[in-house]
């Protein structure tokens, strides 16, 4: 398979703490994979160098062979990369539509007029907001904000799509279904890295998982394998369950 995404020898510190430590893995084409690790283990930090939020202190980010490292967020955008975050980001005083309507204006092939409203619409109906389009943004439920969110990451019509804990917060039933939207993005070939403490949700979707602790990679392979790895488990939940 090709590779979608290749990270090597990332590195960032802030100051005296390396927060991210040689970290290099690739994406394929196609591919969901997980990132996993502790709470403080450095992978949100590793989907902001990815995504422009961040600056490298040294390595290099590519994605099909084209060097990111470097880039402002925007031109990243447009080179194709999309995200969501971990706490969700709204546009809170706009319309649901609105809010869709900003991502589809900025892309690397801006859409404008009538052709916007209708794409935009086509985006919410994906995630399952078909008939929310003139609510306010602020009045949604949390999985509503966050589907929005997605279909507004999706509306860049990005080649690689960084969910960053997306499934996070949500009941049983709501889990239920935002598994079911991202699976039905891998049905259609999307590329995804996908920061994730739900494990349900990760034996779901990933059929492969990166893990990190401290910053480093400590394991990389299938998802059954990688979590029954000891060094896995230890660093989840600390020797005595290795």
């Amino acid at each position: 398979m090709t590779a979608s995404l290749s990270i090597s020898g990332l590195r960032k510190t802030f100051g005296g703490l390396t927060a991210v430590n040689g970290v290099s893995f690739t994406v394929a084409e196609g591919e969901i994979v997980g990132l996993l690790g502790p709470n403080g283990s450095g992978k949100t930090t590793v989907l902001n160098i990815i995504s422009g939020a961040l600056q490298a202190s040294g390595g290099s980010v590519a994605l099909a062979g084209v060097p990111l490292t470097g880039l402002s967020p925007d031109r990243i955008a447009h080179r194709g990369i999309a995200r969501t975050f971990q706490l969700v980001r709204i546009l809170p005083s706009l319309s649901v539509a609105d809010n869709v309507l900003a991502a589809l204006a900025f892309r690397r092939d801006p859409v404008w007029g009538e052709a916007a409203q209708r794409e935009a619409l086509q985006w919410l109906a994906d995630v399952g907001l078909a008939g929310r389009e003139d609510e306010k943004a602020e009045n949604l439920t949390y999985i509503d904000q966050k589907r929005m969110e997605l279909a507004r990451a999706l509306a860049a019509k990005p080649s690689l799509l960084l969910l960053d804990e997306w499934l996070a917060g949500l009941n049983p039933t709501e889990l239920r279904i935002g598994i079911d939207l991202i699976a039905s993005l891998r049905d259609r070939g999307m590329t995804i890295l996908l920061v994730e403490h739900v494990m349900d949700a990760v034996r779901a979707l990933c059929g492969r998982c990166i893990v990190m602790n401290a910053g480093t990679v400590i394991a990389d392979g299938p998802t059954a394998d990688v979590l029954r790895m000891p060094e896995v488990v230890r660093a989840y939940l600390g020797d005595g369950h290795a």
